[in-house]
C-alpha cells in the first residue's frame, strides 16, 4: 500500500508525463479543434500539478531551496542573451 507521500508523488510525475505527452500532441496536430483540445488538456494538467506541488509542500514533502539571488541573475542574463530577436522590416 501507497503512503499519502508516495501517492502524491506518483500523481505529480503522472501528471508532468502528460502535460509532456499534451504538448507534444497539440504541437503535432493539424486539426485546429483537436488541437485545441490538448492545449485545454495541457493547461487543467498544470493546475493540477501546481496544487499537487503546493498540498505536497504544506505537508513538508517537498521542499524547494531559495535560490541565491546571484544566480537567479546570472540565470536570467544568460536565458535573455539566448532569447532569439525578431527581425522588424
Amino acid at each position: 500500500m501507497m503512503t499519502d507521500q508516495e501517492l502524491f508523488a506518483d500523481l505529480l510525475l503522472s501528471e508532468k508525463k502528460l502535460g509532456t505527452n499534451y504538448d507534444l500532441f497539440a504541437s503535432e496536430c493539424v486539426n485546429t479543434q483537436l488541437r485545441d483540445a490538448f492545449v485545454s488538456l495541457l493547461t487543467q494538467g498544470h493546475k493540477t500539478q501546481s496544487e499537487l506541488f503546493q498540498a505536497s509542500q504544506q505537508r513538508g514533502w517537498y521542499q524547494v531551496e531559495q535560490a541565491q539571488a546571484q544566480k537567479v541573475d546570472q540565470a536570467r542574463q544568460k536565458f535573455t542573451n539566448q532569447a532569439p530577436t525578431m527581425n522588424q522590416g
